[in-house]
């Protein structure tokens, strides 16, 4: 009887034991199946530019703190000169310098165009894993590679403009007259996204 109860204890303490380990967290997203996702033809340039910052496909939060901690990741601030970031919960607010710098002067050019109205900023750089969480909320979400996985990548709403959610046409029409400078200029690529409502807009490394 004592020996079946020491058995039956080392197997509680046993069980109790291995049930409190930490389970390796898998990621809710299966790269194989990410990198098999061709880019459309419009697309492709977008991902060309971003592979020539030498970033690595962030896939997780690690990925962004390495390139944050080696200075090559800067932060953006919540508001700039002609423009304001909205609430990111799908993306951190961290890029390549020379996005963080193109940001800046379209900030800065859009106030003059307007005498000091302000653009929205609504995503910055996301990793993999912040695409498979926004999937689960936004089916729409790319289901392969985005240049925002590479930190060079920045959308802008043309809905929302000097904090106020309303359609402008003045405000979208003078929004993109900016990225079609910067876009001849050879600085930039750009989409407008119907469904999201915004401008998807990859700097070059130029």
């Amino acid at each position: 009887m004592k020996k079946l109860l020491c058995v039956t204890l080392v197997s509680a303490i046993h069980g109790c034991y291995f049930s409190q380990t930490p389970q390796k967290k898998l990621p809710c997203y299966d790269l194989d199946q990410v990198l098999k996702v061709e880019p459309t033809a419009l697309y492709k340039p977008h991902l060309d530019a971003s592979r020539g910052f030498r970033v690595k496909l962030l896939q997780n939060s690690g990925a962004v703190t390495k390139y944050i901690n080696n200075g090559k990741f800067h932060q953006i601030q919540k508001s700039g000169k002609g423009y304001r970031v909205q609430k990111l919960d799908y993306s951190r607010a961290w890029m390549v310098s020379k996005a963080k710098a193109m940001l800046e002067k379209m900030g800065a050019r859009f106030s003059r165009e307007t005498k000091g109205g302000t653009f929205t900023v609504s995503s910055i750089t996301r990793t993999l894993e912040d695409q498979c969480r926004l999937r689960r909320v936004n089916t729409n979400a790319a289901s392969g590679i985005s240049s925002h996985n590479y930190g060079n990548a920045f959308d802008i709403s043309y809905v929302r403009f000097n904090n106020t959610l309303q359609h402008n046409p003045g405000m979208e029409a003078a929004l993109e007259k900016v990225l079609k400078y910067y876009y001849d200029a050879g600085k930039i690529y750009y989409i407008k996204e119907r469904q999201q409502s915004c401008f998807h807009i990859t700097v070059r490394n130029y």
